[in-house]
């Protein structure tokens, strides 16, 4: 694959099944040079194999697709190339879509009532005189912002206090009901007796059902449509309570009241849906450990809330991890909560019982992303080795594949099958990882990538950044080392208090050990580079090891003293990983020893990085030039911590383009040949 094959890589979102099981619809959305934006469709996708998938909508990006309960009704989000996603409905036997809201910052999430005849969504509500609210009035003509918490910003969005997402529903309107009228329009007709035909038309009223000062996201009906849940904030000003919590709100407008769910082991949500039968809450939730703030290598589990007893118990096994997707957790037509685990570099999907039972439906030979169930249908989204993005239907136990949405990309490029395998650290302790092997017979120089998180994997599905370095000539590891999510608990935590230890010993050790096991790399010729965590720990390897040729240090955490403070992802994020005292901060911070780096190092960052300061950076690279080590800054206008999965087509392909520069210089290939001279 070649950084311009980006536009080519076809992502999807989870799959909505119509109540007969008869067909579902995706979004199937990808890069877009000539728009430099993501656009997408929504397509429908027969399930009894009889026909082909159909493109169902010609929005620029349509995305989020839900079924109504009735089956009548297709909601989704459509964003325009200036706006924000706006919630529309078109008929299901397809037609005109028609816009429900106009909100000024857009649709967050939406969910429909069990009648179909209500859908409540989230959307940030901006404070007056904010964000265009007022004509004319600009960020520079805005008033000062006065902060008095520590949870105040979020990469992407922004500043969170003064556009707080809020709860909101309105009335699907009749379809026989054209034009829409608006409640303004209704209240000007029948205030001033206007005809019919001259009321002033637009889009249904959306009532806003919250207030308050916290966030609320992933809205789900309860079960009789009386309910709306959501996972909302505590205070933030409480910097002693890091989680967030069901919360119960009258669908009519009558208040809200969070539910208990009684055990610190779920202390900090992440989605929730009623039960068909309204007999209680199935919960995913992790513990924030006896501090409340000890969010550090927990893994997400499934948990039962009882509604008549107030009970809460957990039903998924201890070493399950449902931290993956949780906004993907759907309830089926048959009664069972399904959700999306990650084990062992893959994601499966998994099926739970109101109250207890278990079992997975689709298990390790693939990455689920996404899924629904309805109609006796089970459809779901994956990845392999071979595509980024599929539909399948679990038929008789396995999953059978429905669509080739990736055809255009293996046209471009035939994809490069990631070989899994297992290799030891100096402890002996097994890391598991895979190795993506160019064209060739080699020896090729080798690429060691390390990921983010760091309580995040690496799969052995289909992966760009693997793919463009493979198809540049390059051999490339990818391993999950401890301190990394998949694996259990103890595996995730065993970083915490000691990065840069046993997971330096862990990726090197990798390294060795496919330096053993594969005579297709080239000892000689070895670099490394990760993003996020994964610049950390590439930037504490080059501190520590010197045998690589050059690293690339992107979007990283480079200095946690700093980080205090300066990163939205929260003042508590450093500490809990290094521990509180000053002394073992600077043991752990690769700034204390940038003294300590020879490397050539490329450094990479976005500008409205929030999750990663910039400074951290900045500051890096300054180190490394005022003491004659070979460094570049690759400075991203206009993109934050996303930029390599979400951001504009045009840099996403130039930030390779950039990379590639960088290793054709200090480990070239035939494919990717060293600059000429001069």
């Amino acid at each position: 694959m070649k950084p311009t094959h980006l536009d080519t890589v076809v992502s999807l979102s989870a799959p909505t099944v119509h109540p007969s099981g008869a067909r579902c619809v995706v979004a199937a959305t990808r890069p877009d040079f000539r728009a430099d934006a993501p656009v997408g469709q929504l397509w429908e996708v027969p399930l009894d194999g009889g026909a082909a998938a159909r493109r169902l909508t010609r929005g620029f990006r349509d995305t989020a697709p839900r079924y109504s309960p009735d089956g009548r009704w297709l909601a989704f989000l459509r964003a325009t190339p200036e706006g924000r996603p706006q919630l529309c409905l078109v008929e299901a036997q397809g037609g005109e879509p028609r816009v429900l809201t106009n909100r000024l910052l857009g649709v967050e999430q939406f969910a429909w009532s069990p009648e179909g005849n209500r859908i409540a969504f989230t959307s940030r509500e901006p404070e007056a005189g904010r964000y265009g609210t007022m004509d004319g009035v600009g960020p520079r003509a805005e008033d000062p912002r006065l902060v008095t918490h520590l949870n105040y910003r979020v990469n992407g969005p922004g500043y969170t206090g003064d556009q707080r997402s809020q709860l909101f529903v309105l009335d699907v309107p009749d379809g026989n009901d054209e034009p829409f009228v608006t409640a303004k329009g209704r209240a000007k007709a029948a205030e001033a007796e206007t005809p019919a035909d001259e009321r002033e038309t637009g889009l249904p009223e959306a009532r806003q059902l919250t207030t308050t000062g916290v966030d609320h996201s992933l809205p789900s009906f309860s079960s009789d449509g009386q309910w709306v849940y959501t996972v909302s904030q505590f205070d933030p000003a409480d910097v002693d309570t890091l989680g967030s919590r069901v919360v119960r709100t009258a669908a009519d407008g009558g208040g809200s009241a969070p539910i208990e769910l009684g055990t610190p082991d779920a202390a900090s949500v992440q989605a929730v849906r009623e039960a068909a039968d309204g007999s209680g809450l199935f919960v995913l939730a992790s513990t924030l450990g006896e501090s409340g703030t000890d969010f550090v290598g927990w893994s997400t589990h499934m948990f039962w809330h009882d509604s008549a007893a107030g009970s809460t118990v957990r039903i998924s096994d201890p070493d399950d991890d449902f931290g993956e997707a949780p906004a993907a957790l759907r309830v089926g037509a048959d009664g069972r909560a399904l959700a999306i685990g990650r084990r062992r570099g893959t994601a499966r999907l998994v099926a739970f019982a109101p109250g207890g039972g278990r079992e997975v439906l689709v298990g390790d030979d693939r990455v689920v992303t996404g899924a629904d169930s309805a109609g006796g249908a089970v459809v779901l989204a994956f990845a392999d080795a071979t595509t980024p993005g599929e539909l399948a239907a679990v038929r008789e136990g396995a999953p059978e594949c429905l669509t080739d949405f990736a055809a255009p990309l293996r046209e471009a490029a035939a994809p490069l099958v990631p070989r899994e395998f297992t290799g030891k650290s100096a402890d002996g302790t097994p890391v598991h990882g895979w190795l993506v092997l160019p064209q060739g017979t080699g020896p090729f120089p080798v690429l060691l990538n390390i990921h983010g998180g760091p309580f995040a994997q690496y799969t052995g599905a289909w992966f760009d950044e693997a793919q463009v370095y493979a198809g540049a000539g390059y051999a490339v590891l990818m391993c999950n080392p401890r301190g990394a999510a998949g694996y259990g608990e103890d595996h995730g935590r065993a970083i915490k208090g000691r990065m840069g230890s046993v997971d330096l010993e862990d990726v090197l050790g990798f390294v060795d050990s496919a330096l053993a096991e594969f005579p297709e790399l080239d000892r000689e010729r070895l670099g490394v580079m990760g993003g996020s965590y994964g610049g950390y720990l590439t930037a504490w390897t080059i501190a520590h090891d010197h045998r690589f040729r050059a690293a690339i240090v992107e979007r990283g955490f480079l200095d946690p003293v700093s980080f205090i403070g300066s990163s939205d992802i929260g003042w508590f994020f450093p500490g809990e990983y290094t521990g509180w005292d000053v002394e073992a901060m600077q043991a752990q911070s690769p700034m204390a020893f940038v003294d300590n780096v020879t490397t050539p190092t490329l450094v990479v960052h976005s500008e409205e990085d929030w999750r990663c300061p910039i400074e951290q950076a900045q500051r890096y690279y300054t180190a490394l030039r005022l003491r004659g080590v070979e460094t570049e800054l690759l400075v991203f206008p206009g993109e934050n911590h996303e930029l390599s999965r979400a951001g504009t087509p045009h840099h996403r392909k130039q930030r390779f383009e950039h990379i590639l520069r960088w290793w054709s210089r200090h480990l070239p290939t035939e494919a990717n040949p060293a600059p000429a001279e001069g």
